[in-house]
């Protein structure tokens, strides 16, 4: 599978995260991915030396994930799936557990 259509693995992965909450589009939504016939909202998968991008909305509970940890678990599982690549990640919101009714 190419590296761009790994994109929906990429999501499921990065929503399986306990801190994360859902995937946003970011501003204007541009954080995305084009496939054919699907559109993968929060993940965009660049080309050539262009970072992935994420954008997320954290969960926050208890007990709670500071961001920057967040940030470096998901750079974590973004590495484990597409290898050695730069991540940059959007924090679009931020949710608590009564928020969420979790």
């Amino acid at each position: 599978m190419s590296v761009p259509g790994r994109a929906a693995e990429l999501a499921a992965a990065v929503l399986a995260h306990p801190g994360v909450e859902s995937l946003d589009g970011g501003p204007f939504g541009t954080v995305a991915s084009y496939l054919v016939g699907e559109r993968v909202v929060g993940v965009r998968i660049g080309t050539g030396g262009e970072p992935v991008e994420l954008a997320v909305v954290a969960r926050l509970g208890a007990p709670a994930t500071p961001l920057p940890r967040l940030a470096e678990e998901l750079g974590a599982v973004v590495r484990g799936l597409l290898g050695p690549v730069a991540v940059e990640i959007t924090f679009s919101d931020v949710v608590t557990a009564s928020s969420t009714g979790s």
